[in-house]
């Protein structure tokens, strides 16, 4: 990896208050939900939590796509690439700092080392599009958790799926009121636990459904035909993109106390420690006991519509309980961007962040995003194929791309160092695989756009 800058932290002050930030003084958006107060252990849970997520039960099926030696190998390269792209943005972001030039916005940094006015608005439109569409993601599959308990509870019950979610959005409306970024740190540790705790129940329930006499058949064969093969395999390249990716890292650091130099190292290794034993242990637990008959959930496996469970479900119901309650954690980090945005608009920094002036308008935007939200969440019940292929469009230009182009530009390695050609090679074939997945996403959207219904009953697979 390329090495860091050093530079002490008296220098670092000195060079800090020479220029002394004033724009960002007047930054509402800055000073109320981007404020730099964390420790780095506080980016590792804000990390942890915008990565490790319920998506990540669908694994099992990303490998369905792949097979078990490109599943591995796929699912440690892109995790290897996007620890380094986090690792290299992290650096370009301590670069400029150091220049006098801090950028707390993916999209400002993006606009000011590639000195283009289109890059900003490019950067706000897919971080934008990807930060509400896991909102409303998590808004849509927190309702979904909440029906399936019911559903257990009262199997002939009245309550439709729609207003499981209204009832999932007053919790977020609630949520929502928490101030800044930094103000989430416990609930972002809580949300790391709750990734560890649903992972082992999963892999318990795996191993109790391999052991059982009516574990299911082992097939782990490809699609015959090669075109559907293919396309099963960038669909697959894409999901694990999307799964990795975060796209707000700039915005977790700007949350960190200066100086922030070598502290967004610390909490990537402690994000990528939970995303090493998480990830692995429900790919291969899950493909090795359902085989390519994996669902895009894993958990309805468990739960065959012909025959007994296969796991115990008090198991399982524990596990759609942490899901449910980390979702909460999920839906309020992405959030952060839109909170941001409102703010530094109708915020008055002459003021203080509990002020009236200030807190009417947060509760009245903010209240009214996660209404927004909410609604489109319970229109659209097949959000899931709409993501991945936001996922394709947005996660990988973002997260594989643009990290190692900033680098280039910022630090000017030469054209012949190893950094340099490690960094041109991700960008070229990450852009080939962005586009390919972007094909076989839309293709998925449109095989499965027969079975959408507006305001459906049900999650579409």
């Amino acid at each position: 990896m390329p090495p860091q800058d050093p530079m002490t932290s008296r220098e670092y002050v000195g060079q800090i208050s020479s220029s002394s930030y004033p724009d960002i003084k007047q930054d509402a958006g800055a000073q109320f939900v981007l404020e730099s107060k964390g420790k780095w252990w506080h980016a590792g849970y804000h990390l942890t939590t915008a990565i490790v997520g319920p998506a990540i039960l669908t694994l099992p099926y990303v490998f369905r796509g792949l097979g078990w030696g490109l599943g591995v190998f796929c699912l440690t390269v892109m995790g290897l690439v996007t620890f380094y792209a986090y690792y290299l943005l992290s650096l370009v972001l301590d670069y400029c700092e150091k220049q006098g030039r801090r950028h707390i916005r993916f999209r400002e940094l993006a606009a000011d080392v590639l000195g283009s006015g289109w890059m900003f608005y490019f950067v706000v439109f897919i971080q934008t599009a990807i930060n509400t569409g896991i909102s409303i993601g998590a808004i849509l599959f927190a309702g979904q958790c909440l029906q399936i308990m019911y559903s257990s509870l009262s199997p002939h019950g009245s309550l439709q799926l729609y207003q499981f979610v209204a009832m999932v959005t007053v919790v977020f409306i609630v949520l929502s009121q928490f101030p800044s970024f930094h103000s989430l740190r416990y609930i972002n540790l809580g949300s790391l636990f709750l990734s560890l705790g649903y992972t082992f129940l999963v892999v318990g329930a795996c191993i109790y459904a391999a052991s059982s006499k009516n574990a299911p058949p082992k097939d782990y064969s490809l699609e015959s035909s090669g075109t559907v093969s293919a396309f099963n395999a960038f669909n697959s390249i894409s999901i694990i993109a999307a799964i990795f990716g975060n796209g707000i890292l700039p915005e977790i650091q700007a949350t960190l106390a200066p100086p922030a130099t070598g502290k967004m190292f610390k909490g990537l290794l402690m994000c990528y420690t939970v995303i090493f034993i998480t990830f692995y242990a429900v790919a291969v637990s899950g493909y090795y006991v359902f085989s390519n008959k994996s669902s895009s959930n894993i958990l309805k496996n468990f739960l065959p519509d012909n025959g007994p469970a296969l796991a115990p479900e008090w198991v399982l119901g524990l596990a759609v309980i942490f899901i449910l309650l980390q979702l909460f954690a999920i839906g309020l980090v992405y959030s952060q961007v839109a909170f941001e945005i409102m703010e530094k608009k109708s915020s008055d920094t002459t003021q203080g962040m509990f002020s009236k002036r200030n807190l009417v308008p947060r509760i009245i935007l903010r209240s009214t995003y996660m209404v927004v939200c909410g609604f489109v969440a319970a229109m659209l019940p097949f959000f899931g194929d709409i993501s991945s292929v936001i996922g394709a469009i947005g996660f990988i230009p973002l997260d594989f791309i643009l990290p190692m182009l900033l680098y280039n530009m910022t630090h000017k390695p030469s054209k012949t160092s190893a950094v340099y050609l490690v960094n041109i090679s991700i960008i070229i074939i990450f852009t080939g695989a962005g586009l390919l997945g972007a094909v076989s996403s839309f293709r998925k959207l449109i095989l499965d756009a027969k079975e959408f219904k507006l305001f459906s009953n049900g999650v579409s697979d």
